[in-house]
């Protein structure tokens, strides 16, 4: 088959598994039509039901049918990268979480024994905590991998899988309610999907997203994603080494111009006066362009919303999970068409209240230039009372 025809192929077995067919016949006719399968070309594939119309709930949906489909054909997909590097990273922490998705397996296994939870329930809770780990992972992946796959064009594969990461991190707290529980079988079943989920995940990392990345990245992107990866962190360790090897390190510019003032409606700031001032406001800010791409995000010492330098240029609608593009459509339209100039919303996280504002950014005759995004920790702005007319540094 010619590359486009295969994808074509491709595409039409999926259509199948949506409408019903059972899996076992699209399996049989993809072993008789394609001997193998490379990530690209599923990446392909998945856009293309996207940009025809296929919801991306619904490719999510059959993501793990249609890599059980193209299993065969990815057998031969292996991760060869350099210690150091973000593939090697991700790697060695998907070796971590396998041996975690083991453990979790043989403790469900025992959970049928009357009354096993009560003697299980400290392992578990281990095994779980180890699994929360999971989080940083996937940040990683969503702001720093997703970004750079996108500029080559690859957003099918992106879309759906922060998908996925959702609902395994509602997995993971559903698993995490439960042992505060003395259900056993209601344990073993949210721990049972956890580890189906992580260890599906986990394949499809291996054998298709990670495949997929170093076929279309070049050094230089792998480069500036490794730099960029201090600003969220590791699961576990650190890289294995430094990568790359000093000597292969990008020169940078040395030394730095002061620059001249710039005159503002209402005063005059230097760049650097000006980068400091962002970086210092108690709220996190970041914005969008009229082009709906972001241009700016200020690096607060206290950033409420993970972040990194690969978020630049990107465009806003892949900074937010599947389900809560509309909402933002429905926003940036509002303030490109002049209906609207502000939306606000408040939301729990981990105990703090979080209030988030959007605002329509305009010149002096009312053309949008962007939206304004700002974040704010109000938590113990709500809980003051009465006044403080007098300097308490100890308050």
């Amino acid at each position: 088959m010619e590359d486009e025809n295969r994808v074509e192929g491709l595409k039409s077995l999926i259509q199948e598994l949506h409408a019903g067919q059972p899996f076992d016949e699209v399996k049989r006719r993809f072993d008789e039509l394609i001997s193998n399968v490379s990530p690209t070309e599923i990446a392909q594939m998945e856009q293309q039901l996207i940009r025809e119309g296929m919801p991306v709930a619904e490719v999510q949906r059959l993501c793990d049918l249609h890599v059980g489909v193209f299993k065969t054909g990815l057998e031969e997909q292996e991760v060869q990268a350099p210690p150091g590097h973000p593939v090697h990273t991700y790697v060695s922490e998907n070796l971590v979480f396998a041996g975690l998705v083991d453990r979790l397996s043989q403790l469900i296994g025992q959970l049928t024994e009357v009354g096993a939870l009560a003697s299980l329930k400290s392992d578990l809770s281990g095994v779980t905590a180890q699994l929360a780990h999971l989080e940083t992972h996937y940040l990683r992946k969503e702001n720093q991998l997703f970004p750079y796959l996108e500029q080559h064009g690859v957003t099918g594969p992106t879309k759906v899988m922060w998908g996925v990461h959702n609902e395994i991190r509602q997995m993971l707290k559903s698993l995490q309610e439960a042992l505060l529980t003395d259900n056993g079988e209601d344990v073993a079943s949210h721990a049972s999907q956890l580890a189906r989920a992580v260890s599906e995940m986990i394949y499809k990392e291996n054998k298709i997203l990670f495949p997929l990345a170093l076929e279309n990245l070049s050094k230089q992107e792998w480069i500036q994603m490794r730099k960029g990866e201090e600003e969220i962190g590791y699961c576990f360790n650190r890289p294995a080494a430094e990568w790359p090897p000093s000597e292969e390190t990008v020169s940078e510019q040395g030394g730095r111009e002061m620059a001249d003032a710039l005159k503002l409606s209402t005063g005059e700031l230097t760049l650097e006066q000006i980068d400091g001032l962002l970086k210092y406001l108690p709220v996190d800010v970041s914005f969008v362009d009229e082009q709906d791409s972001v241009r700016y995000y200020s690096d607060t010492p206290e950033r409420i919303f993970p972040r990194s330098p690969a978020v630049i240029g990107r465009n806003v609608e892949n900074c937010h999970p599947p389900k809560s593009i509309d909402k933002v459509r429905q926003i940036l339209d509002a303030f490109r068409e002049g209906r609207k100039d502000k939306a606000e919303f408040w939301i729990q996280l981990d105990g703090h209240f979080i209030l988030i504002r959007y605002f329509a950014v305009r010149d002096t005759a009312g053309k949008y230039l962007g939206c304004l995004e700002v974040s704010q920790d109000i938590t113990g702005i709500r809980k003051l009372e009465g006044e403080r007319r007098l300097l308490d540094w100890e308050g």
